[in-house]
């Protein structure tokens, strides 16, 4: 067994269509089950290794996020470089190997107080009790942002430590860890202007939306801290967070016209760091609807193969040309309705989703109840 096991090599992706299979079995089998996680392969056209590369290299000089340099070109495509990196994620990094010296649980360590980040020497209260809509501070530094959401890969601050499935594992069994990070997330979507509504991670505008949406609009590498962000979230413990957020940025971004820079990073990226198939279907469905150009949509759904009747209605295309110039008959009344059938269940599958409670009912529900107090709110969400 041994031996077997050791012979086994994990392949890595070369396109974007085996990084991703968003579309792979589109249809309501995968979305009833609890996972409906990841097995890829995909969609659309995908960008060389060697534009991934040159990507890369522009991402580590602090540019935008790498997929809004393409929407300007004059045909898009989608980056290899964002797609394998998100596999990657998706999948639990498979070609992932832990650390050889003995975990010493710094993030956690971190999250409990125990010790500062590096290099700063600031603990983890410090952060929660004072820096909570200090702007200037949360923009321009950038060490705090790699111990603030940990990840099993190295950011751009190297004193930060990578998590470890042991520590990710100790991290969610830890009730005070978990309550810092919640608040600690409260803390960047005030700095982008959106405030949590609830336990099941709910977001709508925040009161300062406009000032900050304007921010966040301009300055696009806090792009790359949200991916960080929903990143983390998935790590430990917050999945169902991470709909409520891309849904309402995508909404911003595609809706509302309040974050236009931010759609390719939001589609490119942010839709791209949920596990669940169902889940990314929905979110890429109602992009598309609303995305302009629509000939620009690159993300899916694949167009539908037809499937030819049985029998004797099955003929080539030459032979079906000339019947139906001899007969000269339209279409049959039972193709209209099929088509539209098909455009139905497209709705349909998105209504089944149940992931459309945007934020707007929550919002209803928390100004009945009142304001309550931050901290105190988050104590009450059942960890």
């Amino acid at each position: 067994m041994g031996n077997l096991m050791g012979s086994w090599r994990y392949k890595e992706p070369s396109t974007v269509e085996e990084c991703d299979s968003t579309w792979e079995t589109d249809s309501e089998s995968d979305e009833h089950q609890p996972g409906g996680e990841e097995e890829d392969s995909g969609i659309s056209e995908s960008m060389s290794p060697a534009d991934a590369v040159r990507g890369a290299e522009q991402l580590d000089h602090g540019s935008p996020q790498f997929g809004d340099m393409m929407e300007s070109s004059t045909r898009m495509k989608r980056s290899f470089y964002a797609a394998k990196d998100l596999y990657k994620y998706r999948h639990s990094y498979p070609n992932y190997k832990e650390p050889r010296q003995p975990n010493e649980y710094r993030n956690l360590r971190f999250y409990l107080n125990k010790i500062p980040l590096v290099p700063d020497g600031i603990y983890i209260e410090e952060i929660l009790t004072k820096w909570r809509g200090d702007y200037d501070k949360l923009e321009h530094n950038h060490t705090y942002i790699q111990w603030l959401f940990p990840l099993r890969e190295q950011g751009l601050n190297f004193y930060a430590q990578e998590l470890t499935q042991d520590e990710i594992k100790e991290f969610q069994s830890t009730r005070e860890a978990k309550r810092r990070f919640l608040l600690a997330y409260t803390i960047m979507l005030d700095f982008f202007g959106i405030k949590l509504l609830d336990k099941n991670g709910n977001v709508a505008r925040a009161p300062n939306w406009q000032d900050r949406f304007q921010h966040l609009n301009e300055s696009q590498h806090n792009y790359l801290r949200i991916t960080r962000i929903l990143k983390s979230l998935g790590e430990l413990g917050f999945e169902s967070f991470k709909l409520p957020l891309v849904r309402l940025l995508l909404e911003e971004a595609l809706l509302e016209g309040t974050l236009p820079n931010m759609r390719h990073s939001a589609l490119e990226y942010f839709v791209y760091t949920l596990r669940q198939h169902a889940q990314r279907r929905a979110l890429l469905r109602f992009a598309q609807r609303h995305y302009q150009p629509p000939e620009n949509f690159i993300w899916g759904p694949p167009k539908k193969k037809r499937i030819p009747a049985s029998g004797s209605a099955v003929m080539k295309a030459g032979k079906n040309e000339v019947v139906e110039r001899s007969v000269g008959k339209a279409r049959s009344p039972r193709e209209g309705r099929n088509n539209l059938l098909e455009r139905e269940a497209d709705d349909m599958d998105e209504r089944k989703s149940g992931e459309w409670k945007t934020a707007k009912s929550s919002k209803v529900l928390q100004e009945g109840r009142g304001r309550v107090d931050l901290e105190e709110y988050i104590e009450t969400i059942p960890l």
